[in-house]
């Protein structure tokens, strides 16, 4: 990132609600049902950067792993207009279908689909549903490991793949699969 500043580049971090970095309130703020304000945050910061001269929406890349998969995956679904660029490393892009397999205790944060409240909040916050066709989405790059134990590779299979398809493609979708490693994004607060 220092090389990208020393050129010219505007870096910035968007501490959005459902982290745990400003505490528990700013926690719940993106828990469960109110998870839509992890995106929705990610945007007004985005949107702010705009305004304010600092990129415009054909220079902003956004980037986020794991469970900032969603956050990633929702602000470039709900506005693909303010992204030139949206990368998702092993990110959680299909969480209403997280409790088949790998992931499956991520229901504690995110919700389970056996409670109908928190059925409807995985179905608001899951990307791989919020892809619509002939929409021109940021150029994406997405990764994940095949033996990730966090996150099911074919939720970002199966996301890449309806995203090529319901474009017309004026930017590349790419996947990368690693099949050596297993792909682990860890925040330590």
């Amino acid at each position: 990132m220092l090389n990208f500043v020393a050129n010219g580049g505007v870096f910035g971090i968007a501490h959005v609600r459902g982290g745990g970095e400003k505490g528990e309130e700013w926690h719940n703020g993106g828990f469960k049902t109110t998870k839509p304000n992890s995106w929705k945050d990610l945007i007004s910061c985005t949107e702010y950067l705009i305004n304010e001269q600092f990129t415009s929406s054909n220079h902003t890349a956004i980037y986020g792993g794991s469970a900032g998969g969603i956050t990633i995956g929702r602000a470039m679904t709900e506005r693909p207009d303010l992204f030139a660029v949206a990368i998702s490393e092993a990110g959680l892009l299909n969480p209403l279908r997280m409790e088949t397999g790998a992931g499956g205790s991520n229901y504690k944060e995110f919700g389970t689909v056996k409670d109908s409240t928190e059925s409807i909040g995985l179905i608001t916050m899951d990307s791989y549903l919020s892809i619509k066709d002939s929409v021109d989405y940021p150029a994406t790059y997405l990764t994940i490991g095949i033996n990730d134990p966090l996150v099911n590779p074919w939720m970002t299979g199966k996301f890449a793949a309806k995203l090529q398809n319901a474009t017309t493609l004026k930017r590349p979708v790419m996947l990368n699969v690693d099949f050596n490693s297993v792909m682990m994004v860890l925040t330590i607060s």
